[in-house]
């Protein structure tokens, strides 16, 4: 009997896995997993001599997939280049690695992968341990598409460690794209939800037509410029736009933080603006800005970009473009400014020139009515006391006591510092 239970068992699943194949049509090829190493330069943050190590990772992807597709890529480090050190014990879920895959071949681009800040506690001495990333790639040639692993950074209390390779990096994974109807997508699970693509073009009529312009996210990474350092950290970014006369009134909108918070901060204390790049036939900038935040920042916590709006009032005819520019961050007194290191176009639109429109100038902030202006150099901030120097230096204290702790945490193998 028990035998016969177990063979009707496993011809119920049979079914049921036949039936799912049915119902769900063509799929993407099952994943491959291929491992490689490489050998790695990381740095920690200020004040601790950078350090070499190897970097050994296992990139899995599906081996074929259709045009159209949205394939999910996993990155799982079996070795990180990196040790805690015997000088204190690492908590649990207090690292958080993010990194870039370099997909080349049919199709060209710069993944961005991101993991989980999970962890067990790591003793003093002990390996680290880093949770496995992933990713997605929409397939848009057919031909094979290689990917091979980057730059990785390893965040813990607010610090980066940056490590990158010090040599060609072997490739890790190929996807062999078919043509196919568009109709196939496989979607990647993120760490946290973000806006959908949309069309990457958007044509303005003017008249009775179109008023909505959906951009497309983009990949922007940042190279920021902080109180306590230099960071780097790679953002989805949306911009879209809504025809009001001959303007637009646009909405930038950010998929994930591009920081983490040193210190508690109040409400009310943060407040973030961007300079959006025009190119094609218009020139300038275009200033977009946010309001503060609506609750208190925990440290640790990301700083979440809320969605930034200005009016676009265009100074050409033509084919214009529209790309994040640099980002700025006001808070505490303290100002974090965040710039692209690749140009990134996010939404593209007709345009037909308006008096005193862009053209090589700059559009003003405030939604559709472009009147609002920012006020002076605290950008509209509400007062939290932090022009007082005892809360600046309370602020620096604690800045470098998380640098510090990050510099601790983070010493790299296979050279081991001794203090």
């Amino acid at each position: 009997m028990r035998r016969r239970g177990t063979a009707a068992g496993s011809t119920g699943a049979l079914l049921v896995l036949c039936a799912a194949g049915v119902l769900l049509g063509p799929m993407v090829a099952p994943a491959q997993a291929a491992e490689v190493a490489y050998a790695t330069h990381c740095v920690p943050p200020a004040g601790i001599d950078p350090a070499d190590g190897t970097t050994k990772v296992e990139i899995t992807a599906p081996a074929t997939a259709k045009v159209g597709d949205t394939v999910d890529i996993g990155w799982k480090f079996v070795q990180a280049a990196s040790k805690n050190p015997d000088i204190i014990d690492l908590p649990a879920n207090s690292v958080q690695p993010s990194g870039v895959l370099r997909a080349a071949g049919a199709q060209t681009a710069d993944i961005a992968v991101q993991g989980p800040r999970e962890n067990p506690a790591i003793p003093k001495g002990g390996n680290m341990v880093l949770s496995d990333m992933k990713g997605s790639l929409k397939l848009t040639a057919v031909g094979e598409v290689t990917l091979t692993p980057d730059a990785y950074t390893v965040n813990a209390m607010s610090t980066d460690t940056k490590c990158t390779p010090k040599e060609t990096v072997p490739k890790a994974a190929a996807i062999r794209v078919t043509a196919g109807g568009g109709t196939a997508t496989s979607t990647a699970t993120p760490t946290k939800s973000a806006p959908p693509t949309r069309s990457a073009t958007a044509t303005a009529t003017g008249g009775g037509g179109q008023t909505d312009f959906p951009g497309k996210e983009v990949q922007v990474p940042y190279a920021c410029k902080t109180p306590i350092g230099d960071k780097s950290a790679t953002s989805p970014v949306q911009i879209d736009a809504k025809k009001d006369g001959g303007s637009y009134a646009l909405t930038v909108q950010f998929g994930k933080s591009v920081m983490d918070s040193p210190v508690d901060i109040p409400k009310d204390s943060v407040k973030p603006s961007m300079e959006v790049v025009l190119g094609g036939a218009d020139k300038g900038t275009v200033h977009v800005e946010g309001p503060t935040n609506a609750s208190p920042v925990k440290s640790g916590d990301p700083i979440e970009i809320p969605d930034l709006t200005g009016t676009y009032k265009p100074g050409a005819s033509g084919t214009s473009t529209l790309s994040p520019g640099v980002l700025t961050v006001k808070a505490l007194g303290t100002t974090t400014t965040c710039t692209p290191t690749k140009a990134e176009v996010s939404l593209t639109l007709d345009t037909t020139e308006q008096p005193g429109g862009a053209a090589g100038g700059t559009s003003t902030a405030g939604g559709s009515s472009g009147t609002a202006t920012t006020g002076g150099d605290g950008g509209g901030l509400a007062e939290t006391g932090a022009s007082d120097h005892g809360a600046l230096k309370a602020l620096g204290l604690v800045s470098g006591t998380a640098i510090l702790l990050g510099a601790a945490v983070f010493t790299v193998l296979p050279r081991r510092r001794t203090r």
